[in-house]
């Protein structure tokens, strides 16, 4: 499938960001309005290796989780249309990501501020294997190394004390109206 064959309404929408944001609960709310499905990315992973990211991670390593990651992922942009991914927030950080989500799809990023994401760390961090063995500081540096990755998008929310449902309702005003203009 040629993605410039596809309309603006036809492409995928992608939810990037740090792990934690909120991606897959805007995601699916955002599917739900739009009425498209919605694919979790980490799900996908579980699915192709019938366990956890955090058992693939302990029992593969990270590069075997990263490889499967990207050939999900690249598959899911370039061949097919009309989802709502979230991506888990170490996904982006891959080239061939990044460029395909940024050539096939609208990539919306996500964006809460370090002093919002770290009260949520507590509910996370024993599901996230990047974050296990890490100080605070040493997250902290993650989280801002990857906000570099992150602000190349189509789009972007900040999430600091908004609501899911305010954020997913914003996000598909904007979208239709971007849709009938272009």
């Amino acid at each position: 499938m040629n993605s410039h064959e596809l309309s603006i309404r036809e492409k995928n929408i992608v939810f990037i960001g740090f792990m934690g944001v909120g991606k897959t609960t805007i995601g699916k709310r955002v599917a739900e309005k739009l009425y498209r499905s919605f694919i979790d990315a980490d799900d996908e992973i579980e699915k192709a290796f019938g366990m956890p990211p955090k058992e693939v991670f302990e029992k593969y390593g990270e590069k075997t989780f990263r490889d499967k990651e990207r050939e999900i992922i690249t598959h899911l942009c370039t061949e097919q249309k009309l989802h709502i991914i979230s991506l888990g927030g170490g996904a982006f950080m891959q080239e061939e990501i990044r460029k395909a989500c940024l050539e096939n799809c609208i990539v919306i990023y996500l964006d809460l501020s370090w002093e919002h994401w770290k009260d949520r760390i507590g509910l996370i961090i024993d599901s996230r294997p990047v974050l296990q063995g890490r100080s605070l500081d040493e997250i902290e540096e993650l989280f801002y190394k990857r906000q570099e990755y992150y602000e190349v998008h189509h789009s972007k929310m900040e999430t600091d004390e908004q609501d899911p449902e305010e954020v997913a309702t914003h996000i598909v005003d904007s979208l239709k109206l971007a849709w009938e203009l272009y």
